[in-house]
């Protein structure tokens, strides 16, 4: 059967892809029965320069890098939790941590490899967000993976060598450059059309209609400049 491929760039610490995500799904539902999708999740990573190992309280994160209060930035995680509610989404607004996320981003090529990405993905979302323990702990990293459908002795062995799965996860942040994204999440549909950020489900679902048989160049919408998105800076709330 015909499928329309969407390329879903995001990174596991980037909220509006957790609930960006969530709306695209429930475009995906509404469709059921008249537009069939597939979709390939790509790694993008907000901060790649951040030491491996180095774990920072989201809040005090957000307050350093917007140069907000630690209120301030709390109260952008409570908002943040309203809005992932709204989605049916659990999301921890105190306690969470973030880190250097390329460790998690190979053992997320190793699950696509084995034919369990979409539900490596949706467990690391879970982990990070709709828990407070650390997502960025080893043998969290490993029961998590595991818990996905992954077998534990190869999730160890990615973890423990360092160029497993490195060339894939680089392969996917070079092709997102050269599409000119700069945050995620950022959705590719059919290679015809890009849209970036948390966009609404109604968007998802008119854009997925329109590429429906099309064959054309990505092409940007309107909407591409307005979603809530994760770049560089950190997630403005």
């Amino acid at each position: 059967m015909t499928k329309i491929r969407v390329d879903i760039w995001s990174d596991i610490v980037c909220p509006w892809c957790y609930v960006g995500k969530a709306r695209f799904d429930k475009a995906v539902r509404q469709l059921e029965g008249k537009v069939a999708v597939e979709v390939r999740h790509r790694s993008f990573e907000l901060d790649p320069h951040s030491a491996p190992g180095e774990r920072t309280p989201v809040v005090a994160m957000l307050a350093a890098k917007y140069g907000m209060s630690p209120a301030e930035a709390q109260a952008g995680e409570y908002r943040l939790r309203d809005l992932a509610a709204a989605e049916g989404l659990a999301y921890e607004a105190e306690g969470r941590d973030v880190a250097n996320t390329f460790d998690l981003h190979r053992v997320l090529h190793l699950a696509a490899a084995r034919g369990a990405e979409a539900e490596a993905w949706k467990a690391f979302y879970v982990a990070n967000f709709a828990e407070t323990a650390s997502v960025f702990d080893r043998e969290r990293v490993i029961a998590t993976a595991v818990g996905a459908g992954l077998d534990r002795d190869e999730v160890v062995a990615v973890l423990d060598d360092p160029e497993a799965y490195r060339e894939s996860v680089r392969a996917d942040e070079a092709e997102a450059a050269a599409l000119g994204a700069t945050g995620v999440p950022f959705f590719v549909i059919d290679e015809q059309y890009g849209i970036s950020g948390a966009q609404p489900t109604e968007l998802f679902a008119e854009i997925l209609e329109k590429a429906w048989g099309e064959k054309r160049p990505v092409i940007m919408t309107d909407a591409g400049s307005t979603g809530e998105a994760c770049g560089p800076e950190g997630c403005a709330v």
